[in-house]
């Protein structure tokens, strides 16, 4: 008799954004005259680049001619944006990652979700805690954990790294050592960001004993600070022990196109065994590659002018970002990060449960934020806005907090 993957039926009642959308489609139901602002979902709200609009149109127009029509794109994907990533991304910087080292996807949720698959079952894994939700899920749904224990806000097995106010939201040396260490910098949910020395600590420990870093730079287009790295590559040693994953989301507002890449160097191995050679395996058999019109539209992201425009976008956000996190410091907030991230955290007046004031702030102010608690226990007492609203909605939702 056929049988469900038991492992699923450990995952809590919902995935978070599921769970905060259920909650504002039923206040809504009963309020439909309710003005609602989203600031939780770290969704963007700008449109394209020009120059990003006029490579999918020349793209599509290729499409339409037998001459220049593409089918299945390659399985690393396009050796033109394959290249203009190596040098743009990591030569210019001066890290040493090849073009064939880069793989392709249709985004960093994906390449962080399945990246597991190419590590043994009984793997140990650790996370920065609060965490990006599916880090952890992913490895849930694989077997690598335990049940979920709803009073801890965490499942067994899994090596929770406090990031907290004490240590500015930057982990810790684990007390036990993982085999997989992910980490996320400029961090999703609080913003944080590491300086390159302890960046590099990071690597010498992965190096010491034998883990391999999985580390997520979603972000890094977001980096202000000339003291931030903005690859993990940019530390010696890296090419050893990490892999990166980056996405055009954010950076050019992708989330609609769908388009990432993850990093593997040739050198990286597990247990002698290549991790190249298994991610390139597992890519060719379970993926078909991202749409030829979507690449070429990544590869205006890196032209002169697509870079002038992108920066534009992010200015806009980063300002935004500035307008909450001022905005609730003026109010009595206590507000971390949105100087180097999109994202602010926001600790709960009164140590208020953050579903608590998340319910507060819907009914009360008609704003959505994004609980901490569905990020791990650490998170319990915060709640994260994102910088991604129009500007007179952010605007707008600043001030209706104020006013609470």
């Amino acid at each position: 008799m056929v049988r469900a993957n038991e492992n699923y039926l450990k995952l809590r009642g919902s995935y978070l954004f599921s769970e905060i959308g259920r909650r504002v489609r039923e206040y809504q139901t009963l309020h439909p005259d309710a003005e609602v602002i989203r600031l939780g979902i770290g969704d963007v709200t700008q449109p394209l680049a020009k120059e990003v609009i006029t490579a999918l149109h020349h793209a599509v127009d290729e499409m339409g001619s037998a001459d220049t029509f593409r089918g299945y794109a390659p399985d690393l994907g396009y050796s033109f944006l394959r290249e203009t990533i190596a040098r743009c991304d990591y030569t210019d910087r001066g890290c040493d990652i090849s073009p064939d080292e880069i793989f392709v996807s249709d985004g960093a949720k994906c390449d962080c979700a399945n990246i597991q698959e190419i590590f043994a079952p009984d793997s140990s894994i650790a996370v920065c805690d609060p965490v990006y939700p599916v880090y952890v899920d992913s490895n849930v749904m694989a077997g690598r954990t335990g049940e979920y224990n709803p009073g801890a806000g965490c499942y067994k097995g899994v090596i929770y790294m406090p990031c907290t106010e004490g240590n500015r939201f930057v982990p810790d040396f684990p007390d036990k050592t993982p085999d997989l260490i992910y980490l996320c910098f400029p961090n999703n949910p609080t913003g944080a960001v590491m300086k390159k020395e302890q960046l590099q600590d990071w690597v010498n420990y992965a190096i010491n004993n034998g883990s391999v870093i999985l580390f997520d730079a979603a972000y890094e287009a977001y980096i202000a600070q000339e003291d931030i790295p903005h690859s993990i590559y940019e530390c010696r040693g890296a090419k050893s022990c990490a892999i990166e994953f980056r996405s055009f989301s954010k950076t050019a507002g992708f989330t609609g196109l769908r388009l990432g890449y993850t990093v593997i160097p040739k050198d990286l191995k597990a247990g002698g065994v290549s991790l190249w050679q298994l991610w390139a395996r597992r890519h060719g058999t379970k993926y078909n590659g991202a749409p030829y019109i979507v690449q070429r539209a990544g590869e205006a992201v890196y032209s002169e002018k697509g870079r002038e425009q992108v920066r534009q976008q992010i200015a806009y956000y980063m300002e935004n970002a500035r307008i909450i996190r001022e905005g609730l410091t003026a109010a009595g907030y206590s507000a971390f990060g949105g100087e180097n991230a999109p994202y602010i955290w926001l600790k709960t007046p009164g140590g208020t449960d953050g579903w608590k004031f998340f319910d507060t702030l819907l009914t009360k102010a008609n704003v959505v934020g994004t609980p901490g608690a569905g990020f791990g226990p650490a998170g319990e007492q915060y709640l994260r806005l994102t910088a991604f609203g129009s500007r007179e909605n952010t605007i707008k939702a600043i001030e209706r907090i104020r006013q609470l």
